[in-house]
């Protein structure tokens, strides 16, 4: 109970900090939280992201063009290659992602 409530303290003094620092990038992930693009523990999440943390998967689907990331522990994350020449990239946190216009792998 305790390591919990300390790991929810940390997470909203992560999500403070990340709020001083980028209050565009912020308040784009509350819009897309509201709108019901992403739950508020995703949003949580996102803005806990450190630089050594980039391996978040930024994929372009070759028949439509849409641009989707996969995360770590994501059903198609370990076959999902990623060609720089073709647009696609790293991300180090799912904020960073939704910001540039991705959007979340749904499985």
């Amino acid at each position: 109970m305790r390591q919990q409530q300390f790991h929810r303290r940390q997470q909203r003094r992560s999500l403070l900090a990340s709020v001083a620092a980028a209050p565009a990038i912020v308040l784009g992930l509350i819009a897309a939280s509201a709108a019901g693009i992403m739950s508020a523990d995703d949003l949580l999440l996102s803005l806990s992201g450190t630089a050594k943390d980039c391996n978040i998967k930024g994929n372009i689907n070759i028949e439509t063009g849409e641009r989707i990331f996969h995360v770590p522990g994501q059903e198609y994350y370990s076959a999902t290659k990623i060609s720089p020449q073709y647009g696609e990239r790293w991300f180090c946190s799912e904020a960073e992602a939704w910001a540039a216009g991705w959007r979340k792998a749904r499985n």
